[in-house]
């Protein structure tokens, strides 16, 4: 892969979606459909996707496309693949809280080595720059030319304190169990795959998922938290958090800054 011909193809085609989006949510009420799942969906994911789609297939025609609008005709897996999520976060994007994004990855060999996840509404805009670097772009968003770069890190865990960050949407009780076993120094909320964001800014050290997730909901951000040094494991062995599996079910994980000791 091309990465410096992928990387202003995705940030673009991010940033379009985006904007159509929020054509959806600063509008009048939209229609809010149930999947098959019973999971939302809106026009808003419907147009992303679409628009998405089209990019990539007319830039990248020999590779395998996985999008969560269109996952049901792909029951084979693969292990180098481009995968979007067109709006993760429906719920919060149903409910206006904001905190939704759109996502595109590009997977090889079952790692997500490269992505963008996008909060149109929060106007944070992160990436991996073509040698893999995560970044947090600010400025106007220029769809063709790059604004003012911040290189992402993660931050130096203090296990006595730690910073610690969950969905916003689907908390539970064995999250909050699990979380109870770290010595925790503040907890944020966040909806989406801005959690991984949140740990890859040094925001929070460490973001636990005990639920359901798809790849296409994770591999944005998971490529975007190992662009700043930070990992992502399955939370029953700690082994890296894999791609391509068949059905595109995630296992249960969690997202940290190197140095967090790991409880069971």
């Amino acid at each position: 892969m091309d990465f410096d011909r992928l990387i202003p193809i995705i940030r673009r085609l991010a940033l379009q979606a985006g904007d159509r989006i929020m054509e959806v949510y600063d509008g009048p009420d939209f229609a809010v459909k149930s999947k098959s799942d019973a999971s939302p969906v809106t026009e808003a994911d419907e147009a992303a996707d679409a628009l998405i789609s089209a990019g990539l297939r007319a830039a990248f025609p020999d590779l395998v496309l996985i999008t969560e609008e269109q996952a049901a005709s792909h029951a084979l897996t693969a292990s180098t693949f481009l995968i979007v999520d067109p709006l993760d976060g429906t719920k919060e994007f149903v409910q206006r809280r904001g905190d939704f994004t759109v996502n595109i990855a590009y997977v090889e060999n079952g790692v997500p080595v490269r992505g963008v996840v996008y909060a149109p509404a929060q106007r944070r805009l992160f990436y991996t720059r073509p040698d893999g670097v995560a970044v947090e772009e600010t400025g106007a968003f220029d769809k063709d030319v790059a604004g003012p770069l911040a290189v992402m890190a993660v931050a130096t865990p203090d296990n006595a304190a730690l910073m610690v960050v969950a969905s916003k949407s689907h908390r539970d009780a064995a999250t909050d169990d699990y979380i109870a076993k770290y010595a925790v120094k503040d907890m944020k909320s966040a909806g989406s795959s801005l959690k991984f964001c949140l740990v890859a800014t040094g925001e929070a050290d460490l973001y636990p998922r005990l639920g359901r997730t798809m790849e296409w909901d994770t591999a944005a951000g998971d490529a975007v938290l190992r662009g700043a040094g930070g990992q992502v494991v399955r939370f029953d062995d700690h082994t890296p958090l894999a791609y391509g599996k068949p059905g595109w079910d995630n296992p249960f994980f969690i997202a940290f800054a190197p140095g967090v000791v790991l409880q069971t």
